[in-house]
């Protein structure tokens, strides 16, 4: 069966092309990152657990028209277990389905022997797509990509046939992406985008000018743990489910080609086939949901400071992030999330970096970068005592 053009099989699924890879994918691609028992080491010994849920879970997925599967280096076993459920349990054929691996080598030399490691956890001569793994800040940004280095080796390999398209995924900042997009080295990029986190809209818009892949990350755990929404949030977005919406949120942006769904850890499944059709612009339906999210930032005199003019804060809190879980929480009920996201900041960390406002931290904020009527200490203050979990002691 070929699992590249199932809309014989499933009319809801929708396609578009990838930007100038001109690759048409369908718009929900199965992402890698959480099968059970997945991040434990050695990375080549996959137990038969977690070969049973990801067979499971391929056969669900491409039943349903979805053609593109994405996986990482970085994902610890998820290579060498989609080789084995690929190619020796499923015996897909390898031109059914697109495949996107990514790594964050950071020479040329590393580079070279990493891609010829994956091809041969994942039991392929080629990968449709590659991405440089975490363009996240600058310094990493120079790794990437200074003269001769790993993007230019990963060029070579496209050259050689080994890769089809080259891109790049990113958890950074909007000048870190600009920068990346404006290298015309890459056709494609993973970033972060949803309904509660628009900042790389423009990232977006300059992709679209230069006829990019756009790949969404996370939309459902990253976008708000959407499969386990709190009550506000389904009545807001009802008859749909947030999920559902937004989805359709970021599908009825055409620049918006992808979405990853991770479906082992939030079983999204039974969701999907309300996504469709998409609609661009968005609906009248759901533009009034979006008029009703919307609204509830008028609960709160301060939601509508999204901090960002105070990025790189000499503090190292990420004020931006802080101010955006404060929103969620005062406006959508939104609890489980921001704890969930606010523990996870570590300061100076290539990920999601970002230091507890302690008084010791906020006695460094950069205050004249924040208007006068925004009471910034406080707020943050006030989100982190509302957020902090203390670690649990061994």
């Amino acid at each position: 069966m070929d699992f590249k053009n199932l809309t014989l099989y499933k009319p809801r699924m929708e396609y578009r092309r990838f930007g100038k890879t001109n690759k048409m994918l369908s718009v929900i691609t199965l992402g890698g990152m959480r099968y059970k028992h997945g991040w434990n080491a050695p990375r080549q010994e996959v137990p038969d657990e977690t070969l049973e849920e990801c067979r499971k879970t391929v056969e669900t997925a491409l039943s349903m028209g979805i053609n593109h599967i994405e996986t990482a280096y970085g994902y610890m076993k998820s290579e060498h277990t989609y080789g084995i459920v690929l190619n020796d349990i499923l015996k897909l054929k390898r031109d059914s389905y697109y495949l996107m691996t990514k790594g964050a080598p950071t020479t040329a030399e590393e580079t070279r022997r990493m891609v010829e490691s994956q091809l041969k956890a994942l039991k392929t001569d080629y990968f449709d797509f590659y991405a440089w793994h975490g363009l996240n800040n600058a310094d990493r940004f120079q790794k990437a990509c200074h003269k001769n280095g790993p993007v230019e080796e990963l060029l070579k390999m496209k050259e050689e046939g080994i890769i089809g398209h080259v891109g790049f995924s990113t958890h950074g900042p909007l000048e870190v992406i600009i920068k990346a997009i404006e290298t015309d080295m890459f056709e494609f990029m993973n970033l972060h985008y949803y309904y509660f986190f628009q900042r790389n809209k423009g990232a977006i818009d300059l992709a679209q000018a230069k006829d990019m892949g756009v790949f969404i990350i996370s939309p459902n755990d990253k976008g708000g743990q959407l499969s386990t929404p709190p009550q506000k949030l389904k009545d807001l977005t009802a008859p749909l489910t947030p999920l559902q919406w937004n989805a359709r949120f970021c599908l009825s942006n055409p620049a918006i080609h992808t979405l990853s769904f991770g479906f082992p850890a939030t079983s999204p499944f039974n969701q999907v086939d309300g996504i469709f059709p998409v609609s661009s612009p968005l609906s009248e339906k759901d533009a009034e949901i979006k008029f009703l999210l919307d609204k509830q930032r008028l609960l709160d005199k301060y939601a509508g400071f999204d901090g960002y003019c105070m990025n790189n804060d000499p503090s190292g809190i990420n004020i931006p992030e802080v101010l955006r879980f404060r929103t969620l929480l005062k406006c959508y009920d939104m609890e489980d999330f921001c704890k969930y996201r606010y523990n996870m900041f570590i300061e100076n960390d290539p990920w999601f970096a970002g230091a507890f406002p302690t008084a010791e931290k906020l006695a460094q904020v950069d205050l004249s970068r924040c208007p006068k009527e925004i009471p910034i200490l406080d707020l943050l203050a006030e989100t982190h005592e509302a957020l902090y979990v203390e670690p649990k002691k061994n």
